[in-house]
Parts: structure tokens; sequence; C-alpha cells
């Protein structure tokens, strides 16, 4: 039971680590329900503090809400652009609100980021 528990901390942590750095797989498509989703089926959000296209998200803001990342060579839809992050990073925006994923959101479909603070909003086309 240890050794199971052992894995899953270092699973959960490994997943955390590359959500804090940002997460890449800009394939972004409408879900079922009508919101932007990654292309891990992961429900997509807007930060209210985000003016001209640029992302206000940084250090402990990013690690709970990971920027969506542009991947190498992917190709964007109508309406989706990127912005530079500090680090270069290439973040994915839509009509120019810069896109996070959540971290506490852990399956697709999960949509626990909606409303947090009052300034974080499921992403819709």
């Amino acid at each position: 039971m240890t050794r199971f528990m052992t894995l899953a901390a270092a699973l959960t942590l490994t997943t955390t680590a590359v959500f804090a750095d940002g997460h890449s797989g800009a394939m972004v498509k409408t879900s079922d329900a009508g919101y932007l989703i990654d292309g891990h089926e992961m429900t997509l959000y807007t930060f209210d503090k985000d003016t001209d296209g640029d992302s206000k998200c940084y250090g402990q803001c990013a690690k709970a809400w990971p920027p969506l990342l542009l991947e190498e060579g992917a190709k964007l839809g109508d309406g989706f652009a990127t912005v530079a992050r500090k680090n270069g990073a290439q973040q994915v925006t839509y009509n120019d609100q810069p896109l996070y994923l959540w971290v506490r959101d852990k399956k697709p479909g999960d949509v626990t980021g909606d409303g947090v603070q009052g300034v974080w909003h499921i992403a819709r086309p």
C-alpha cells in the first residue's frame, strides 16, 4: 500500500510540475457543452485581469492556472493567435484573451475553475 501511495504522490508531483511550466497541446476545440477545451479535452479558462491580449498570470498564479502553450508546428484556427510570455513561450489566445487550464480540474469535463475569485471564466467561442 505504501508503494502505491508513493507512486501516486510522484505522479501527482510530476503532473503539477508539467502544469506549472505551462501546458502544451494547442489543438483547441469546442466541447459538446459549448466551451473551449484543449487537445486533452481539458476545460480552458480566461482571466479578467488580462488586458490587450497580454497575460497578467505569472508566478504562483501560473502554477494554479497553467497557460496553454502553442506546440511547435501547430496551426491555429480563426480567432486564435498567440502572445509571448516573459520566458518567450507562445501562449494561445482566443479573441485576444490568453487561455489557461486549472490544476484542480482532474479529468475532461471538469469545470471547477469557473467563477474562481470572480475573475476566472470558462472560455467560450
